[in-house]
């Protein structure tokens, strides 16, 4: 199980939106979040401005990485996450936003916390109550209990308990 600890989730949550939201025009567009195929990976790399090796991540065989998307956009990608099932909760590895989607100006709001969000209905649908679980990096661990109401649990690991879940997955799935 040392995979699990191997990163420490660095995402900003700019904001908990019913969606994801263009910062230009305050326009709302749902989001569907699906499995990332090799497809997608083409367009996905340092050389593009990802910050993560998501080619390296989406060959591991201990999780599965998803990608976010308009509805009707699918072919962009804002946002991939790595989750591996661990039975009786999921465990977030890596969550980006497109670089499109970070720093100033950022095109869209609310990546994040819509990868979150999927991250806990998952768990609740599996049947672990929206148990979430991932490891932050240190200066982002009081961030992450204020926006998704996750609880440190020490060493830098994070839980987002069934009632948090809910309010998030509330939020952008309801």
């Amino acid at each position: 199980m040392s995979t699990l600890t191997k990163y420490r989730i660095e995402v900003t949550i700019d904001k908990l939106t019913n969606s994801i939201v263009n910062t230009i025009s305050g326009d709302s567009f749902e989001t569907i979040v699906n499995p990332v195929n090799k497809a997608d990976l083409r367009m996905i790399s340092a050389k593009t401005n990802w910050k993560f090796d998501w080619k390296k991540e989406f060959r591991l065989k201990d999780r599965v990485t998803y990608k976010l998307s308009i509805i009707d956009n699918h072919e962009v990608v804002q946002g991939l996450m790595s989750l591996s099932d661990c039975r009786n909760h999921y465990y977030i590895h890596l969550i980006e936003s497109a670089p499109f989607n970070t720093g100033s100006p950022k095109l869209y709001e609310g990546v994040p916390g819509n990868l979150f969000a999927f991250a806990c209905k998952l768990s609740q649908e599996q049947g672990y109550q929206g148990f979430v679980a991932f490891a932050s990096k240190t200066r982002l661990i009081s961030h992450y209990e204020k926006s998704l109401g996750a609880t440190h649990i020490g060493n830098h690991k994070m839980i987002i308990f069934p009632e948090n879940a809910a309010i998030l997955i509330n939020k952008y799935y309801k």
